[in-house]
């Protein structure tokens, strides 16, 4: 599924949810909701990137995920009706379909399929969040970094010759709260990757020039 919910509805599908929601945008650096907010909506993302992320007590910044488009957004809250679990900030300029969550429950029950695709992507976002915790026991901050940009690549990557470029919205404090690292450690490691040949790094962006190199730095299965 890869997070992209949209492309698994069939075009009636599609209709409805337009059919059901209000069309809105965000700015990039725009927050389209808070952690603990009770906001009543879900939203598809259409066009740009966001992160989801969350504050320690001690006020750090944790990226716990990028959504690009065909996304769904707020499902958690859809589901449970408790807060939001995450801050969710506009990387760059955003497009999303807004529904609100008595609409979208409606649309569920009369969608029995759409149900079922719901339940598979918390069962993705589940497993995704369980790697993430053996990535955190089992590797390094180098290790950690080079599974985000596979990630990146994967999802969000365009041909480039042989390469693979990444257009990353991230700043290295953002790339830093997403593997758990500091800035610093951040920044080493995009020096080993990019010294070992697999990476080119460039002002807000990269490209990955070994991905299967990447890979196995970040022990994922190849």
């Amino acid at each position: 599924m890869s997070g992209d919910f949209w492309s698994l509805l069939t075009p009636p599908e599609q209709e409805q949810f337009t059919r059901r929601s209000a069309l809105r945008r965000w700015s990039r650096g725009e927050v389209l909701c808070r952690e603990a907010d009770r906001s009543d909506w879900v939203a598809m993302l259409r066009a740009g990137r966001v992160k989801a992320s969350s504050h320690t007590a001690a006020g750090g910044e944790v990226v716990l995920a990028v959504r690009g488009p065909g996304a769904l957004l707020g499902e958690l809250s859809a589901v449970d009706r408790a807060p939001r679990s995450a801050t969710l900030t506009a990387l760059e300029p955003v497009t999303a379909l807004v529904m609100p969550l008595a609409e979208f429950e409606a649309y569920l029950q009369a969608h029995g399929r759409v149900a079922f695709l719901l339940m598979r992507l918390l069962t993705e976002r589940l497993r995704d969040a369980d790697r993430k915790r053996v990535e955190f026991g089992a590797q390094d901050s180098t290790g950690r970094v080079a599974a985000r940009l596979v990630e990146l690549a994967e999802r969000f990557g365009r041909p480039d010759g042989d390469a693979i470029a990444i257009a990353l919205p991230l700043s290295q404090d953002e790339l830093a709260g997403w593997v758990g690292a500091s800035r610093e450690a951040v920044s080493k490691a995009l020096g080993v990757l990019r010294s070992a040949g697999w990476i080119r790094t460039s002002r807000m962006s990269v490209t990955v020039l070994d991905l299967a190199a990447l890979r196995a730095r970040a022990g994922l299965p190849g």
